[in-house]
């Protein structure tokens, strides 16, 4: 019973750690929209207010996919061991 339990807490740590992955595309994505952004106002000054309002609304967007990479390794660490293993100890009793 002890290594079935040290499998699920096992797995879902793994689990967590992989969905963190996800944290690294908008970081990636966000970076680059900035860069482009500077290169952008730096060839047309006058349109800084139109280029900084689009950039920030597309970081935004792009910032959800880390956000739902968060809430779901937070699931995987906090509430789905215990239920998994309330789980198992009702089926082996």
């Amino acid at each position: 019973m002890e290594i079935a339990i040290s499998i699920i807490l096992g797995c879902c740590a793994v689990g967590a750690g992989l969905a963190m992955i996800a944290g690294i595309g908008p970081g990636i994505g966000e970076g680059n929209a900035v860069a482009k952004a500077c290169e952008a106002i730096g060839r047309q000054p006058e349109c800084k207010g139109d280029v900084t309002t689009t950039m920030l609304m597309g970081c935004a967007i792009a910032e959800t996919t880390g956000l739902y990479a968060l809430v779901i390794t937070i699931l995987l660490l906090f509430v789905t061991p215990n239920m998994f293993i309330n789980i198992l100890i009702n089926t082996l009793g």
